[in-house]
C-alpha cells in the first residue's frame, strides 16, 4: 500500500512540474566550468577530480590530490557585452569525503534603461538616463564521499540561483544534484543526475517599473505566473586513460546527456527522450603541457536547402601545469550566428595544503 501511495504521489508531482516548466531554465548552468573542460567539449562527468567537478560531478571532488584547491574563471560572450565567472574552492579533510563551495555568475551589465528618458513634460533628457545590468548567480554547496563499495564514490550539491533584471523583477530558486562515479581498472564511469527534484524559482515583478503608459495605453504589465521549474537532466559519462610512451599520455571522454522535456534539437530527439552526446581529448607531455579538442551541440539544421546536415560546435584548448599551479585556455564556438563567433576562456587553478606566510 505505502509502495502504491509514493508511485501516485511521484506520478502527480511529475505531472505537476512537466507541466508547468520552462524547458530552457536556468540554462546558464549549461555553459560549463573550467576551460580544460570547456576546451574538451564540454565532458568531465567522469573524469574530473579537481575543484570544477563540483559542477561536472561533484563525486570527483574525491580525486583531488592536496587539501585545498581553488580555480577562477573568466570568459566573454558576444564581443564583450556578456561576462560569465566561476570561482571554487574545495576543502578535502580526510582519504574519504570532500567537499567544495562555487559561485557562478553570468550577467550583462552597463544596460540603458529609456523609460525614464522623458522628462514630465515629454522632452528627452539625457541627464535621466541611468544603466541597470541582468545577472544570473549561482552558488553550490558540493559533498562527495567514497562508498561501502569499492571503487564507488557518490556526491551531490545543494544549488541557490539569484537572478536579477534591475530594478524590475528578482528571483530566488532552490535545487539538488545527485552524482556517482566508479572506477574500473583504467575505465572511469560517472553519472549527474541535474536538479534531481527540479529546481524551482521564485519571482518577484516590480508592477510599477514595469508598467509603461504612452497616449493612455499600457503596455510591459508585471507577469502573472511567479514560478519557474528546471527539470531533471541525467548526464552519463566513460573515459579512459592511455600511457603512449614515457612523455605522453592520452584520455578520451564521451558523455551524453539525457533530458525528458519533449524533443529538442539533438542528435537524438523524441518525445519521451532526447539525447545529446559530446565528447574529447587531451594529449599530455610530461604532465607539463596538455592539447585539448571536443565537439558539443550535436545538431541536424535543414536550412533553407532542407538538406538535413549534421551542424557541432568545436572547442580547442591548452593547459600548462607548473608544480601546483593550472593554467588553462580553452577557444569555443558561442553560437552559429554573428561575426563574433568563438569565446575565449581563461581558468586558473591552484592546490595547496596549507597558506604559508
Amino acid at each position: 500500500m505505502r509502495r502504491i501511495a509514493l508511485f501516485i504521489l511521484f506520478f502527480a508531482y511529475n505531472h505537476f512540474v512537466f507541466s508547468q516548466a520552462a524547458k530552457y531554465s536556468n540554462d546558464f548552468l549549461s555553459i560549463g566550468v573550467g576551460a580544460k573542460w570547456m576546451g574538451m567539449g564540454s565532458v568531465g562527468t567522469a573524469s574530473s577530480t579537481d575543484v570544477g567537478a563540483a559542477y561536472w560531478n561533484p563525486s570527483g571532488l574525491l580525486g583531488i590530490d592536496n587539501k585545498y584547491q581553488v580555480e577562477a574563471l573568466h570568459a566573454s560572450y558576444f564581443a564583450g557585452m556578456a561576462g560569465y565567472n566561476h570561482i571554487g574552492l574545495s576543502y578535502k579533510p580526510d582519504t574519504i569525503s570532500s567537499m567544495a563551495f562555487s559561485i557562478i555568475r553570468f550577467g550583462v551589465d552597463d544596460i540603458p534603461n529609456t523609460t525614464d528618458l522623458l522628462d514630465g513634460n515629454g522632452n528627452i533628457s539625457y541627464d535621466r538616463l541611468k544603466t541597470f545590468s541582468v545577472a544570473d548567480y549561482a552558488f553550490l554547496l558540493s559533498y562527495a564521499r567514497k562508498s561501502p563499495i569499492p571503487n564507488l564514490w557518490i556526491g551531490g550539491n545543494v544549488k541557490v540561483i539569484y537572478r536579477n533584471i534591475g530594478k524590475f523583477a528578482s528571483a530566488f530558486g532552490f535545487g539538488l544534484d545527485a552524482s556517482a562515479r566508479y572506477t574500473l581498472q583504467k575505465w572511469r564511469f560517472g553519472a549527474m543526475f541535474k536538479d534531481v527534484t527540479s529546481t524551482f524559482n521564485f519571482w518577484t515583478f516590480n508592477a510599477d517599473e514595469l508598467k509603461i503608459t504612452v497616449n493612455d495605453s499600457t503596455f510591459n504589465l508585471a507577469p502573472d505566473k511567479n514560478l519557474e521549474l528546471t527539470l531533471p537532466r541525467l548526464i552519463l559519462g566513460v573515459s579512459r586513460s592511455f600511457t603512449i610512451n614515457e612523455n605522453f599520455t592520452l584520455s578520451a571522454e564521451i558523455d551524453a546527456d539525457f533530458t525528458f522535456d519533449g524533443k529538442r534539437n539533438t542528435l537524438v530527439s523524441s518525445k519521451p527522450v532526447s539525447i545529446d552526446p559530446h565528447f574529447g581529448l587531451e594529449v599530455g607531455y610530461k604532465n607539463l603541457i596538455f592539447i585539448r579538442a571536443g565537439a558539443n551541440n550535436i545538431q541536424r539544421n535543414s536550412g533553407f536547402s532542407n538538406s538535413n546536415e549534421l551542424t557541432f560546435q568545436p572547442s580547442l584548448g591548452v593547459g600548462i601545469k607548473f608544480r601546483s599551479i593550472c593554467l588553462d585556455y580553452a577557444m569555443t564556438n558561442a553560437g552559429s550566428q554573428g561575426y563574433s563567433r568563438y569565446s575565449n576562456i581563461f581558468s586558473l587553478r591552484w592546490s595547496f595544503d596549507a597558506l604559508k606566510f
